[in-house]
């Protein structure tokens, strides 16, 4: 069987290789949407935004990023992850430049919705291509690492706004943002089509071709497949068809449930905190460069905490891994709400921003692997574009919360709750699928 033979590939040089390119595209998500965050505080003054206007601007890409989800998702599954993947990268990049020429309120909020728009299509896509690609014993690993490209991108826009913003304005940001549109022809020589997608697509000399290529690159002797063998016996995947009432059916709907919870409300407390964390931390006082430098060192931390959730979601699983940065991110946002000097602000911010990101690196390796081949792409998408619906709410809302006096410490609290809450949720109605072959996963569902 194809599907056999990929799980027995040795980790080598070709799964690494994905890994950075996929990688990157994260990377560059993550840079833009780190810019955008740092270049409200500097917009805002320049332009006169109101708070409900700069949580417009925040939100707006939201918006963007939970169509695109839903909608790279869904064409994912019937016409690739490759091409799904390239066009959303393609996207994103030229929006972030048109950003930088943006000459009113309204025509930077259609540019940032835009940019949403791709990188809310890009992101699943990428992990689930990842998911369908990595063994089964390290699959969480590679995924939680993949996401780790996501704090590598918030470094770079912080270094960027930190040393070019107060010196060349706060264009400049959005025409770097613009060149990762170049990297497209790195995605089309170096990334194969997964071969998951295209066994249930019967496309099966193709996945022979892509195995055998592998193979050779990976120093495995080949053998010529038994021309007999049948697209069921390949291992095409025919658990799912790629509808969205499948999502709901019986065998799917409690961990569909599970997910659509758990993206909410992480999403939901992710943008509420960290698009809003330059202008908060200024608000205590400090200047626009101090701002950066503080929020600088409260990034470098989610490094460690992806690292600690690579090791942990093939130890512990994903489900208690999940939970628990999940829970103690809730903790430390209650103590960032409450600080009320430099150290603890920054030491509350280092906790908070390590279990934060390493959630976010396990929810993306958990989400991919909850559905079958047919419907994995929709059903990931569907639920980062629902959770999406958080993070369009929480900028809007913490705008609205600052200009009716609210403090801070409640905003935070609330947060808190949110994280305590999709924690319950995940323990509760999580199911664990570490160090099992997607084909386990979905045999064990079967007979559920």
């Amino acid at each position: 069987m194809i599907l056999e033979r990929l799980e027995k590939l040795p980790v080598g040089s070709f799964h690494y290789k994905l890994l950075i390119v996929t990688g990157l595209g994260w990377l560059f998500d993550s840079m833009d949407t780190g810019l955008i965050s740092f270049v409200l505080p500097v917009l805002a003054k320049e332009w006169g935004l109101t708070p409900e206007q700069v949580g417009w601007i925040g939100s707006v890409g939201l918006i963007g990023m939970a169509l695109g989800a839903v909608i790279a998702g869904t064409v994912a599954d019937k016409f690739g992850r490759k091409n799904v993947f390239a066009a959303t990268v393609i996207l994103y990049s030229v929006s972030t430049g048109l950003c930088a020429v943006a000459w009113n309120y309204e025509s930077l909020l259609f540019f940032r919705f835009l940019v949403g728009f791709g990188l809310g299509g890009e992101l699943p896509v990428a992990a689930t291509l990842m998911s369908e690609y990595a063994p089964a014993k390290l699959r969480g690993r590679f995924i939680v690492l993949l996401e780790s490209f996501w704090g590598v991108g918030w470094l770079v826009s912080a270094c960027i706004s930190y040393l070019l913003i107060p010196e060349f304005g706060w264009k400049i940001a959005f025409w770097i943002g613009a060149m990762p549109a170049i990297y497209v022809f790195m995605i089309r020589l170096h990334m194969p089509e997964s071969i998951r997608y295209l066994i249930s697509r019967n496309r099966i000399d193709e996945a022979k071709e892509t195995i055998l290529m592998l193979e050779k690159k990976l120093g495995v002797k080949s053998e010529p497949f038994a021309p007999e063998l049948t697209p069921a016996e390949l291992g095409a995947d025919k658990v799912a068809q790629p509808k969205f009432s499948t999502l709901w059916s019986s065998q799917f709907r409690t961990r569909t449930i599970m997910l659509w919870i758990a993206w909410f409300g992480i999403v939901y407390s992710y943008y509420g905190i960290f698009m809003w964390l330059p202008s908060i931390v200024f608000a205590q006082g400090f200047a626009v460069v101090k701002t950066f430098e503080y929020v600088l060192v409260m990034t470098l931390a989610q490094l460690p905490g992806y690292y600690a959730a690579a090791w942990l979601v093939d130890f512990i699983g994903r489900r208690y891994t999940l939970s628990l940065f999940l829970l103690m991110s809730g903790v430390c946002s209650y103590f960032f709400g409450n600080a009320t000097d430099p150290i603890n602000l920054l030491m509350w911010g280092a906790a908070m921003s390590f279990f934060n990101l390493g959630a976010w690196g396990v929810i993306y390796t958990y989400t991919p692997e909850m559905y079958p081949t047919s419907i994995r792409a929709l059903g990931s998408g569907w639920a980062a574009g629902f959770g999406r619906i958080g993070g369009m709410l929480a900028p809007m809302l913490v705008g609205v919360l600052l200009a009716n006096g609210v403090e801070m410490n409640m905003i935070f609290a609330m947060f808190a709750s949110v994280f305590v809450i999709i924690s319950a949720v995940v323990l509760g109605l999580g199911i664990e699928s570490k160090q099992k072959s997607l084909e386990e996963i979905e045999i064990a569902d079967a007979k559920a």
